[in-house]
């Protein structure tokens, strides 16, 4: 029997690194792996923990079918890699920090994937977007346009009869880790979409 995939999503300002950050302690003796993300961006100290490469050698690994799932969005190309394949063959569950816009795709190679969506308030994303500084006002308008299209589509496809799980992240960092841990360790039966 294979693990299961979960295909964690949500925007920009959402908080998904904060909450990936916390919840990679909680997993360390349980049976789920997060997968690192390769992406075209360089390492920093806050952010995402992800496995940086130029373009250069992200198109090298591509060529060799180095990546499982991978994906172009805000000028950035993202990877999962296909160690996931491994994991998922010996019964470990798998947490990859996906893509709204490439769900329909992942389905197509991954059809029992379990997507899970982080989300919370429109005016609490755009308060922490305004706080990162990293982009002008019209930038974070557009982003929050996307969200409201991006979210309502992959909330409403469920082309393989799977719901999708929704963890709020509307107050505190622990509240949400919670939620993204009892979906992944199966202790409850998570919110749907």
């Amino acid at each position: 029997m294979a693990g299961t995939l979960f295909y964690l999503m949500g925007p920009s300002g959402v908080g998904k690194d904060t909450i990936l950050n916390a919840l990679r302690a909680r997993l360390e003796d349980k049976p789920v792996i997060v997968a690192h993300r390769y992406i075209t961006r360089p390492a920093t100290a806050h952010g995402e923990n992800h496995v940086a490469l130029t373009a250069k050698e992200f198109h090298n690994r591509l060529l060799a079918n180095s990546f499982a799932l991978h994906w172009h969005s805000h000028d950035r190309n993202y990877g999962i890699g296909i160690e996931i394949n491994n994991w998922l063959g010996q019964e470990l569950s798998v947490l990859i920090n996906g893509s709204r816009a490439y769900l329909p795709q992942a389905r197509d190679v991954y059809p029992a994937l379990q997507p899970i969506l982080i989300t919370a308030p429109e005016e609490i994303i755009a308060e922490r977007l305004y706080k990162r500084e990293r982009e002008s006002a019209e930038e974070i308008t557009h982003r929050l346009q996307q969200n409201a299209r991006l979210n309502a589509r992959c909330t409403t496809s469920t082309t393989v009869g799977l719901p999708t799980a929704v963890v709020t992240n509307d107050s505190t960092v622990d509240a949400a880790v919670d939620q993204l841990e009892s979906i992944l360790c199966h202790k409850k039966i998570p919110q749907t979409l």
